[in-house]
């Protein structure tokens, strides 16, 4: 494919055309007719002089609901390069975190803008995380803070796949097997080993990355809801094949086990030409959620928000979930509408995409994140509550604000760059003070 046309498929991406849609199954794409080959997937001659590579993202022999492969057909492959060598981490953290677990409730004010010239591999801060990425258990926090495009440099991740949540700016995601773009409001995945490059919508981005070292992310069971709600299949879209076939340096940064690797090829390894498989990146619109809720009482528990989850050894124990406070109505009778005081056994990370969120009254800003670790007390402040304890309850529409959580099942241990950040809130605490006693026997 050409400069040109390569232009023009991002644009056409970039404005949602072209792609394929669902969630975990089997997709195929081709850029040029003829590219897959039929029936066979790895057939002695690859059509149109193509290598056929398979890239696997769980083991061959884990049950066909959750294997992760795909077939692709590429002017390269993927073993045609020089050696790696380590290059400098920046501000990116990797588990086994060394620092001491902080119990204390945690609030960050948005990243600070960077400095020219910082795309989105050099934006990437840790906030924290937990587990071992070589060991393939936990997650990382990180945000990202860029005002220009990767250029001639592409980026992998080995430890495990990137939920990329954008929160200012949006981002063309261009990967080995197409484009896709991501804007405040739609969440992206990108699956482990995959390559791809980000280039800026706008002229600045900011956003939070979930990195999940465990199981691939899936769609949560539904048990007795029934057959639809929730995050729908089909509104979940992989990208059409789009090729790269330039013979110019392009420097290949991989991550692997916590450390920055960089090679420079001859040519872009963003060559796939004709792909099928169902180890495929994908864009989520947030605002398709099907939020269901209480219409008698009560508040319902968080879980019923929840978008993908990371399953572990446990049933129902998530390495990590991603839950989503999307617009929604509340009409429970006698209820308290804001989210109850709470102590939880899993830890809470939440940020903020855009408006405001219902259970706290200010401080709590788009691009800015709290931090409520397990069995730490937390729910809304006192402000909120004096408010929603007597509000008339009529039904409410709540849809002046998009919040998220990246929950997952061991404490979260905060870097020591995040620890000590000039954007920590030293006095998070204070938002509880003033909540009296009015108990009367």
């Amino acid at each position: 494919m050409s400069e040109q046309a390569g232009s023009e498929q991002a644009r056409k991406t970039a404005e949602g055309l072209e792609y394929l849609t669902g969630f975990g199954n089997e997709h195929s794409s081709e850029a040029v007719p003829g590219a897959l080959p039929l029936g066979r997937n790895s057939p002695q001659r690859a059509p149109l002089g193509l290598y056929a590579e398979q890239l696997s993202g769980s083991a061959f022999t884990e049950p066909r609901t959750h294997n992760r492969r795909s077939w692709l057909y590429r002017i390269r492959p993927s073993a045609a390069h020089p050696p790696f060598t380590r290059i400098e981490n920046g501000a990116l953290r990797t588990a086994p975190f060394t620092e001491a677990a902080d119990p204390n409730r945690l609030r960050w004010n948005p990243l600070p803008d960077p400095a020219p010239g910082t795309d989105f591999l050099s934006g990437l801060w840790t906030l924290g995380g937990n587990g071992d990425a070589a060991q393939r258990a936990g997650m990382a926090i990180h945000l990202y803070s860029a005002n220009t495009s990767m250029t001639d440099r592409v980026f992998s991740d080995s430890d495990g796949e990137l939920l990329i949540v954008p929160e200012r700016g949006g981002l063309l995601l261009r990967t080995e097997l197409g484009l896709l773009a991501a804007r405040p409001g739609d969440v992206a995945l990108i699956p482990r080993g995959v390559r791809f490059r980000v280039e800026l919508l706008d002229s600045d981005a900011r956003g939070y990355v979930c990195e999940n070292y465990g199981q691939p992310f899936e769609l949560p069971n539904l048990g007795p809801i029934g057959a639809n709600g929730l995050a729908a299949a089909r509104d979940f879209q992989a990208p059409v094949a789009a090729y790269e076939d330039v013979e110019r340096p392009t420097e290949v940064i991989n991550k692997f086990c916590g450390n920055l690797w960089s090679a420079t090829y001859d040519h872009s390894p963003l060559d796939v030409v004709a792909w099928h498989g169902s180890h495929v990146p994908y864009v989520y619109d947030l605002h398709r959620f099907n939020v269901l809720g209480s219409i008698s009482y009560d508040h319902p528990d968080p879980s019923i928000f929840t978008v993908l989850t990371s399953p572990s050894d446990t049933p129902g124990l998530a390495g990590v979930d991603f839950v989503v406070f999307a617009p929604r109505w509340l009409v429970g009778e006698d209820t308290f509408r804001p989210p109850y005081f709470h102590r939880n056994v899993m830890s809470e990370y939440m940020g903020l995409i855009e408006g405001a969120y219902d259970a706290k009254a200010e401080g709590f800003v788009p691009g800015g994140g709290s931090l409520h670790n397990m069995m730490s007390a937390h729910g809304p402040d006192r402000e909120t509550f004096d408010r929603a304890s007597a509000a008339e309850l009529k039904p409410q529409k709540i849809d002046d604000g998009l919040a998220f959580m990246f929950e997952t099942r061991w404490p979260i241990t905060a870097t020591a760059q995040a620890a000590g950040a000039d954007h920590l809130q030293r006095g998070y605490d204070d938002v509880w003070q003033g909540l009296q006693r009015h108990f009367r026997a």
